[in-house]
């Protein structure tokens, strides 16, 4: 496979800075010799240009409302690039508030496509829910057609994705009001109960069988590192202890990778400040590899 690989050095959609050097963290961890070790070509797209947060920062309920709306848009438009030289996406973050762009491009491309979301959080937020006006904690409720209409729209069109295509696996830190929504929506949700009572490898099949529909249509990928457990995942931007162990990560990617029905991916929320020795880097460059088809034998 031709690879294409992005970053996103954006920590604007987060109160916590550190996220816009996740980006170099997971390349130092050497990601581009690691697929390359797995048998595919890897093209290296740099990072885009993201404003520096503190700089003009919009006013109003939402943070940096009007400065994400722009990095998205160029992120979308990159993807898309990326897409028509035949590359993967790998999109490299950056807080999760990216997603907006990446799936702005790709469900474009592939309009029946599932979206599976791994993530301590459930990013279902909205203006009038979220208690910190924090854009990373909104992507999800964006995708599919909730919120901010300047969110909603990028890419001319609403929704990104129906809720019955997408999936979320390891939350287990959700909002009051957010709780509600997702219960009353279409979205189907595997929290880290459900994790701990059939096994990540049970979970992560009925996830598959839902976002690709029984392996009829494509899928997205969108890893948020803060699923893994901070023992072995310090440096995110939002930890959250009783996430998924190290194994069971990497066996959810390697399940994700014998689909061959992953059609982009992005990591995001990796903060190198809060790391130790990079292990998160080299986590999230590891994972990366599994899900695109590196195998223990």
């Amino acid at each position: 496979m031709r690879i294409g690989v992005l970053g996103v050095p954006l920590d604007l959609g987060a109160s916590r800075r550190g996220t816009d050097m996740g980006p170099s963290a997971i390349r130092y961890a050497q990601l581009q010799d690691i697929l390359a070790q797995t048998g595919h070509t890897v093209h290296e797209f740099g990072n885009l240009s993201v404003p520096v947060a503190g700089q003009g920062e919009t006013k109003g309920p939402l943070r940096y409302l009007d400065e994400i709306v722009a990095v998205c848009d160029a992120l979308a438009r990159a993807t898309t690039a990326m897409m028509d030289e035949g590359c993967f996406p790998l999109i490299l973050g950056g807080d999760h508030s990216l997603a907006l762009g990446t799936l702005a491009a790709v469900c474009r491309r592939y309009p029946e496509v599932g979206l599976l979301w791994l993530d301590a959080h459930g990013d279902f937020n909205t203006p009038e829910t979220s208690p910190s006006g924090n854009i990373h904690g909104m992507p999800l409720a964006v995708a599919v057609g909730r919120g901010e209409p300047a969110l909603v729209g990028l890419g001319g069109y609403r929704p990104k994705v129906p809720e019955s295509h997408v999936v979320i696996v390891g939350a287990r830190d959700l909002d009051g009001i957010e709780r509600t929504a997702l219960r009353e929506s279409a979205v189907t949700i595997f929290t880290m109960k459900e994790i701990d009572e059939l096994g990540i490898a049970a979970v992560m099949r009925q996830a598959l069988g839902i976002t690709t529909d029984g392996g009829r249509r494509p899928f997205h990928l969108s890893l948020d590192l803060d699923v893994v457990d901070p023992v072995y995942a310090p440096g995110v931007g939002t930890p959250v202890e009783g996430g998924l162990s190290f194994r069971e990560a990497h066996l959810a990617m390697e399940l994700i990778g014998q689909t061959c029905a992953l059609v982009s991916a992005e990591i995001v929320e990796v903060n190198p400040i809060l790391d130790q020795a990079n292990r998160t880097g080299r986590l999230a460059a590891g994972l990366a590899a599994s899900a695109l088809g590196k195998r223990i034998l």
